[in-house]
């Protein structure tokens, strides 16, 4: 329409699939288009929104692959604006649910303005006594995951004994603390000497250890926890897996977050230990955050008290700026983040 406001638009878009390996930085480039500030005239259900903040997410790497074979997330488009988790501010909205300067979290694109269907994943923020940025992990996705995987998959007991890989992570860290809340006993694993202080000095992780100094994970693993683990909670994959079926207790529970370690290699290691399902009866159970958002209403009633009265810590790595992103999403892999990453777009 004649006379509306148009403005630049920075985007982080795809260059070029990766074939194998590590993502690179040289894989995405910045590049700057135009867009106005209305919705379309005649789109249906649509949201405009400013974006303020951008989570990075290990499972972006997959879509930054030519996908062969069926995936839950498909890949991102050359030449498209990279997609992930976001806060933002609504500029304009034909979705009856979304007004003009509601705060929302949800899928957006990695660009300075996005123009999103109105969907499921689209969140709208309630509560702004917070920092905004905990909705790009704590009070989002990665908050869900870990609530959804601990609560729901795992059927946690007081008392039982909780081991979490990438424990330092977005949803490691989380999890440890809802652990440790319910009277669990937690050993985390990191990849740093600063990160396994950080488990333990700052998220009160009860022990925890740098899986890079342990030539014997199995050894390992017994050392802390020589009465075996009820709840396993994954991040890693691999070697991490298979010592860990070594040590779960009958009637054991794994929730299949991620494996990290399979992510960029062009053939997966193989898991030996499997066996040892059948004689422990443990369950297994991979996990999709997207199978729980309907529970996201009861999930912010229980964590928000948690967060005001301080019995929940969260350590954020922020980047500033659109231009940072695509370093900071390759850092996710080379353990150069500590907590959960994310990128400012604008603070307005």
């Amino acid at each position: 329409m004649a006379g509306e406001q148009v403005v630049r638009n920075k985007q982080v878009v795809l260059k070029n699939y990766v074939s194998e390996g590590l993502p690179k930085e040289s894989d995405m480039e910045v590049r700057e288009n135009s867009i106005q500030l209305k919705v379309p005239e005649g789109t249906k259900d649509a949201v405009l929104l400013k974006n303020l903040y951008l989570s990075c997410d290990p499972y972006m790497t997959n879509r930054m692959k030519k996908l062969e074979t069926s995936s839950y997330v498909p890949s991102f488009e050359i030449g498209s604006p990279i997609m992930g988790y976001g806060v933002a501010k609504v500029l304009d909205s034909t979705h009856p649910d979304y007004r003009k300067g509601d705060l929302v979290w949800g899928m957006t694109g990695w660009e300075e303005y996005s123009l999103v269907p109105a969907s499921d994943r689209l969140f709208k923020i309630q509560h702004t006594d917070v920092p905004l940025t905990y909705y790009t992990g704590l009070l989002g996705m990665a908050g869900m995951t870990a609530y959804a995987g601990f609560y729901e998959v795992c059927s946690p007991k007081k008392g039982e004994y909780v081991y979490v890989s990438a424990a330092s992570g977005a949803v490691g860290q989380l999890v440890g603390q809802f652990a440790k809340l319910l009277g669990c006993y937690v050993v985390g694993s990191a990849g740093s000497k600063d990160k396994v202080e950080l488990l333990k000095n700052k998220f009160g992780f009860d022990a925890a250890f740098n899986y890079k100094e342990e030539t014997d994970l199995d050894a390992a693993l017994k050392r802390y926890f020589p009465e075996g683990i009820d709840i396993y909670f994954e991040n890693v994959g691999g070697k991490m897996l298979d010592a860990v079926l070594l040590n779960m207790r009958v009637h054991g529970r794994i929730a299949v977050c991620g494996m990290i370690s399979e992510y960029n290699n062009d053939r997966p290691e193989p898991v030996h230990n499997l066996m040892y399902i059948i004689g422990k009866r443990v369950r297994m159970e991979g996990l999709l955050v997207g199978d729980f958002y309907h529970l996201y209403p009861k999930f912010v009633e229980m964590l928000i008290p948690y967060i005001k009265e301080g019995k929940i810590t969260y350590v954020e790595d922020i980047a500033e700026g659109l231009e940072s992103a695509p370093a900071a999403l390759i850092g996710l892999f080379t353990g150069r983040n500590v907590g959960k990453q994310l990128v400012v777009v604008s603070h307005d």
